[in-house]
């Protein structure tokens, strides 16, 4: 199992004097925060309905009606799709954006035959995602 690590400087002095903007400092704070796609693996070969299973190391998984809660979140499953642009808005809810705000961790996904880029993001009980992202991709072949 591999997990992907984003470091950040994380200066504690400018964000209890107040030098740094209140969204800097809880952004900050996740310093060393990571998720992986456990299941399935990248490159393989799945029968439909595929089911897509994270693990987190740094952040913890809660249900978003707990609401917005520092290093705490939710995934979310991207198919097919970029990662958003502006990780400074909440993610959407259509076919290629899942939102899994019930604090699961799997998730099966109906998926037509044929190539598939799975991604999670992890994202604040908003539905807006950590910045720097806290991401894994998967790429699969649906038979």
């Amino acid at each position: 199992m591999e997990f992907y690590f984003y470091e950040k400087n994380f200066n504690q002095m400018a964000c209890s004097s107040g030098n740094l903007p209140r969204f800097q400092c809880i952004y900050s704070l996740c310093w060393r925060c990571g998720v992986v796609i456990t299941e399935p693996v990248t490159g393989s070969t799945v029968s439909s309905p595929v089911k897509v299973c994270m693990a987190v190391d740094g952040v913890e998984v809660q249900p978003a009606k707990k609401g917005v809660n520092l290093g705490k979140g939710h995934h979310h499953l991207l198919i097919d799709v970029d990662l958003p642009s502006d990780l400074s808005k909440r993610i959407g809810k259509d076919a290629n954006h899942v939102h899994m705000g019930d604090g699961s961790t799997c998730k099966e996904l109906k998926l037509g035959s044929g190539k598939h880029v799975i991604r999670t993001l992890f994202a604040n009980g908003g539905h807006v995602p950590y910045n720097p992202a806290i991401t894994s991709t998967v790429i699969v072949t649906v038979k």
